[in-house]
Order: C-alpha cells, then sequence, then structure tokens
C-alpha cells in the first residue's frame, strides 16, 4: 500500500515510524513533516490544513490510504472530501469529530445519554460565565468551547482566576473563534488518565492503557499544556476500571453517536479523572494523544497498519492487537517560554549520540526544521524523548539519561514524569 500520514508533530513521528515497519506498506508519505519524520517517510511540504492541497497530493502519488494525525484538519472534514474522492482514510467525519471540536457539544452529548462526567453550564455572555462561577464557587474549571492546542482549559482555584480565564478566553480573544463559547465546569478529583479505543462506527477495541502530565511544571504546577510526558501502561487502569470505562463511557458514545447520525470511526481517546464515584469523562479526543501516542506505539507488537484498515472498513469486530508486557516513557523537550510564547530557532544538537545507539530508545521530532543543515527548534513542544524497559523506572532513567546528553540550552523538561509509579529521582 501506498500511505500518507497527516501532521508534523511527535505523534505523527510515532505513527510514521510504526507503519513504516509494516509489511503492507510499500510506499510512505507526510505532509507536511519534519526532520526526524523525514528518516520513515518523504516529507512533502503541503499544511496539514490545506484540504485541497492534500487531496492533489494523495491523487498525484496515487494513495491507497491517508491516516490523519491532528484534530484540525479532521475537524475541518478532511475525511469527508477524502472519502468523497475514493481515497480511503483513518479518522472521524467532521461531524464526528464534534466531540474534539466542541466542548459544549460533547457535554451536551454526555448529559443526553447518561455518560458520566462533571456538571456544567455553556456560556456566550462572559457576564453569565462568571455569574455561574460565583454561584459555583471554587475550584472550578473554565475552558474554550473550540480546539486551542490542549492550551484553552483553565483549572481555576479561586473565583478571581475564573473570571480572568473567562476575560481572555471572551474578551481579549486569545483563542479567537475558539473561545466564542466557553464551558464551565465543577472541578473533578482524582487521578486522570487516558483510555484509547480503536472504533469502526459499531465496535470498540481498546489501546494499552496511558496516563498522561498536562501541567508544565513539576509535581503538576504551572499552566495546562498539550502534555509534557506519558508513560504506558497506566497501573491505575485496573481491568475492572477498563471494563467500566468500556460500558459506562465509549460503548454508549458509540452507540449515541450512530444515533446522532454521526457514527464515530477512527481512535477515540477519553481523557478521564478517576474519582471516588467512579471514572468521569473530562474531555474526549478524536485522534491518537500527544504525548500519548509516542509511549504507546514501541509496546505494539501487532502491525499498526491493519489495524488502522480494520477501524476505517468497519470490521473491527474479532480483530485484536498485541503489546509487549515492557513499560514506556515518553518525556517532552519543550522550547523555553512554552506553553506561553516558546523561543524558536534555537540550536540542537548531539541526538544521535544522546541515544548511544540503544534499540531501546527513539527520539520522535515534535518541532523542528533544518535551517542551513542545522537543526533548530520550531515550536513549544520539540522533541519527545522515548525508552522502553521492563520497569518504568528503568525505562523513565535511561529517557532522562539521553536527555542529559543531548545539546540544547534552550530546551527543558519536566524531570518527574512517572511520578505516580516512580518517585522521583533525587537530583
Amino acid at each position: 500500500m501506498r500511505v500518507l500520514v497527516i501532521g508534523s508533530g511527535g505523534r505523527e513521528h510515532a505513527l510514521c515510524w510504526a507503519i513504516a515497519a509494516s509489511p503492507l506498506c510499500d510506499a510512505l508519505f507526510c505532509a507536511p513533516g519534519n526532520p526526524g519524520i523525514a528518516e520513515e517517510a518523504t516529507c512533502v511540504p503541503v499544511a496539514a490544513t490545506d484540504i485541497e492541497g492534500i487531496l492533489a497530493l494523495a491523487r498525484r502519488e496515487r494513495v491507497d490510504f491517508v491516516v490523519v494525525g491532528p484534530e484540525a484538519p479532521l475537524v475541518a472534514g478532511l475525511v469527508d472530501r477524502l472519502e468523497a474522492a475514493d481515497i480511503r482514510a483513518f479518522g472521524p467525519t467532521e461531524a464526528a469529530a464534534a466531540l474534539e471540536g466542541s466542548k459544549g457539544f460533547t457535554k451536551d452529548f454526555c448529559a443526553k445519554y447518561g455518560i458520566p462526567t462533571a456538571a456544567y453550564g455553556r456560556f456566550r455572555d462572559a457576564a453569565e460565565a462568571k455569574a455561574f462561577v460565583r454561584r459555583r464557587g471554587a475550584p472550578i474549571v473554565v475552558k474554550a468551547d473550540g480546539l486551542a492546542a490542549g492550551k484553552g482549559v483553565t483549572v481555576a482555584t479561586s473565583v478571581a482566576q475564573a473570571e480572568a480565564a473567562i476575560d481572555e478566553a471572551m474578551v481579549a480573544q486569545r483563542f479567537g473563534a475558539a473561545g466564542a463559547e466557553v464551558v464551565v465546569e465543577e472541578f473533578l478529583a482524582g487521578e486522570e488518565a487516558s483510555f484509547f479505543a480503536l472504533i469502526d462506527g459499531t465496535h470498540a477495541l481498546p489501546l494499552a492503557t496511558a496516563q498522561d502530565h498536562k501541567r508544565v511544571g513539576d509535581g503538576d504546577t504551572g499552566p495546562n499544556t498539550g502534555g509534557m510526558g506519558a508513560y504506558s501502561p497506566a497501573p491505575c487502569l485496573t481491568p475492572a476500571l477498563e471494563r467500566e470505562v468500556m460500558d459506562r463511557i465509549i460503548l454508549p458514545t458509540i452507540k449515541g453517536m450512530a444515533a446522532e447520525g454521526r457514527p464515530f470511526k477512527g481512535v477515540l481517546y477519553a481523557g478521564l479523572m478517576l474519582t471516588r464515584e467512579g471514572p468521569q469523562l473530562i474531555e474526549y479526543n478524536v485522534r491518537f494523544g500527544d504525548p500519548e501516542c509516542q509511549a504507546l506505539m514501541p509496546r505494539l507488537m501487532s502491525d499498526l497498519l491493519p489495524a488502522l484498515l480494520a477501524a476505517r472498513d468497519g470490521v473491527l469486530d474479532g480483530f485484536d492487537l498485541r503489546w509487549y508486557p515492557d513499560s514506556s516513557v515518553a518525556i517532552v523537550l519543550a522550547a523555553k517560554g512554552y506553553p506561553d510564547e516558546p523561543v524558536k530557532g534555537t540550536e540542537i544538537s548531539g541526538l544521535a549520540e544522546a541515544t548511544g545507539g540503544d534499540p531501546a530508545v527513539k527520539i520522535f521530532h515534535a518541532g523542528t526544521k533544518r535551517v542551513d543543515g542545522r537543526l533548530v527548534a520550531d515550536g513549544g513542544r520539540v522533541l519527545n524523548v522515548v525508552a522502553w524497559d521492563k520497569e518504568l523506572a528503568a525505562a523513565r532513567d535511561k529517557a532522562y539519561a539521553v536527555i542529559d546528553r543531548i545539546e540544547w540550552p534552550g530546551g527543558f523538561c519536566r524531570r518527574d514524569i512517572g511520578w505516580r509509579v516512580v518517585p522521583p529521582r533525587q537530583r
């Protein structure tokens, strides 16, 4: 098969790395890709949101199957356009992608179909949103309704902080149209976890478990980010809890979306809060998580490509995936200033030497480019250092040893990824 992956981040690098290993893949392209992805695929400078450009590329290269990585082209209807052109694609339609494209839609959907989630209100008027906050008190959560690259959520510890977040989204318009409406919801206490399942419109195939680290600083401090690191498996998601998540959240969502005339195909990410009352849905993503995907792909023993095809073709029933028992960790190296104003253009070197040729280490590129032959930072989250071993502690230590050998003064990382399972090392 001739396969095209859409995107340019660490998630897409991990997907290209896995797909390139498939005996079914004869040729692999990525649009637009990055310098790391160029080691796995032919990168073509077409933006992930350039739907017409992607269609032209797919036709020109006689692409058999397109795998859409990021959320923006899914919400914009890329899969609909590809399928209309008789090009098979992995990912939800525009109508189904509303599960991520609108937090308000998801909250109303959960209320309609009895899916456990936090109590909430939807607002298009800042004064009404603030009045709701004052009635509910703090802590409380403020979310921009639309896509905000993982930065549109504020967990406010005071009423004043929540009101400032409302102003930031609705008055200052930090997130553009995505913040024209906000969702304000109750604060849920507990442990967060990431649950992924491949969906074919009717059936669900759970993937391995993972846990993300959203806050920028050690000890889960500072603002939310797109994710500073992840590990897999996540011991907090026991087999009993996995069954409960499937029965109470994933399967009702599949049935509800079909009933709404929005059948879901692709990968569904459920961001969960494991509360005393049981698992509750924080949010849905309609694509692989980033950086969870980078932690999951090295653990996948099975061929990824047939699984993605089965989800698209509606034949997941009876399909199975095998996973290595090893633990993996993905640690994000971000540019200084992230998540606010990351400093771009700083040089990165020593990547090949840093890994030492270890076959259980992989550096996925997330926000890099080449300038006059030099590798430089070109985003907020720039590199993902991934390592795997029999025990999480060994994988974690291996990943941090690699990071310490990378020459990049312009970057930083959290030093406590996996802290809920393995205490941070004393440094």
